[in-house]
């Protein structure tokens, strides 16, 4: 006998089409919610940060990092170039000016000093003997110069006495003729005497000047000689500290290497380092601050150095009238640098809204403080911790300032306390 089988009611097609038809409705409905009412968000108002918008003084300004220097760095480099032999101090002493630092050795340079001193006294041998000579010479000349005023004056008295003897008949012309052609040739001879003498006499002070001028010259060479050899013993050249000392006994350094630096230790500057967007924005004589142990210290641009390094330039600024007590070389100041003055401006405090606003709207909470909606703003100057509001916002309004990273599209948020 055959048994009858009951029929099913739900096979698995029509389950599967069931389930089919129920997922469809539910994303249709999803779709009709998300588009009609899903701009709204619920968040929790401890999660984020709600700040008031209001009036107050602004000063546009960046932060910038500052490294502390000394004053005045004086660079040591070698003058001569030779081998280390001696080391009188170690890196970081204290040194007072002309204290020596370290000694070099160069051997060409001591030889060119030893012959150049040897030169010197040769040239010195060379002019005693001119000059002996050259006296001696004139004493010739100065006694040769005697002998004719002596024959002068024999020539003359010999005629005057003649001339006289001749009045009285006492002897013939031809005496008197002989007598006054002996005084006229002594008197050439006088004449003749005193232009050699006068030209000897300029003869020795040309030979004395040349003389003189080349010893002079030679001179100079062993003086300069003997500073340069001065000079492989490197010295300290003002009073300060000695930083960067690289030498090594046994090693050897050219001529204008770098061997360190000397500190000056009478006071300090700041070196900063400013994006180059900034580089049309920045002179002599705008300011920063800066604070140590809760206290506000003053820095005044001095130098602007104009060549851009990886996208920065550097500036160097000075302290003001206060100088933080303890204060070090190296350390670093977080600097707040002014890009304008002081004005009145309505405000609101940096928040991470702004990376993903642009600036260009913020959501403001509502007067019940119950939701936040968009408006649409536009923002000027900001500072390290406000931006300038130029619209869209009024002093007193609230505003949500923290991150937007999570919200979307999200026209409203709801907030949950």
């Amino acid at each position: 006998m055959d048994i009858q089988l009951k029929k099913k009611r739900f096979t698995t097609q029509k389950l599967l089409l069931i389930g089919g038809a129920a997922l469809l409705v539910t994303l249709i409905v999803f779709v009709i919610f998300t588009s009609l009412g899903g701009s709204k968000l619920n968040v929790e108002k401890e999660r984020i940060s709600i700040n008031t918008v209001e009036n107050g003084v602004f000063q546009e300004n960046i932060p910038v990092n500052g490294i502390v220097l000394p004053i005045t760095t004086i660079y040591l480099d070698a003058l001569e170039g030779g081998r280390v032999e001696e080391k009188f101090v170690e890196d970081g002493t204290v040194l007072k000016k002309g204290e020596p630092i370290l000694r070099l050795s160069n051997t060409d340079l001591e030889l060119s000093l030893i012959n150049q001193e040897t030169q010197v006294y040769n040239l010195l041998t060379q002019m005693q003997i001119s000059q002996n000579a050259a006296r001696q010479n004139t004493i010739n000349k100065l006694n040769q110069y005697t002998d004719v005023e002596s024959g002068l004056i024999e020539a003359k008295r010999v005629y005057e006495l003649n001339n006289k003897l001749y009045e009285k008949n006492a002897i013939g012309r031809q005496d008197l003729i002989k007598a006054q052609n002996e005084y006229d040739y002594q008197k050439e001879r006088m004449q003749l005497s005193k232009q050699i003498l006068s030209q000897d006499s300029i003869a020795v002070k040309q030979e004395k000047g040349q003389v003189q001028s080349s010893y002079a010259r030679t001179q100079n060479a062993l003086d300069l000689m003997r500073r340069k050899v001065a000079d492989l013993v490197v010295k300290a050249p003002v009073d300060g500290q000695l930083t960067s000392l690289d030498a090594e006994i046994g090693q050897s350094k050219n001529k204008g290497e770098r061997l360190g630096q000397i500190d000056v230790l009478s006071g300090f500057k700041v070196r900063a380092d400013i994006d180059e967007h900034y580089i049309s924005r920045i002179y002599n004589g705008q300011t920063g601050s800066f604070i140590i142990n809760g206290k506000n210290y003053k820095l005044t641009i001095k130098k602007v150095y104009t060549q851009v390094t990886s996208g920065r330039f550097q500036v160097d600024m000075a302290f003001g009238e206060d100088i933080p007590e303890g204060i070090r070389r190296g350390q670093t100041l977080q600097i707040r640098l002014a890009l304008s003055e002081e004005k009145q401006a309505l405000l609101v405090p940096k928040g991470g809204f702004f990376q993903q606003t642009g600036g260009n709207w913020i959501f403001k909470v509502s007067e019940n403080g119950d939701t936040a909606y968009k408006v649409d703003i536009s923002l000027g100057s900001q500072n390290t911790e406000y931006y300038e509001v130029l619209s869209g916002l009024q002093p007193g309004d609230k505003v949500i300032t923290s991150s937007y990273d999570n919200y979307g599209d999200v026209q409203e948020l709801v907030l949950k306390n």
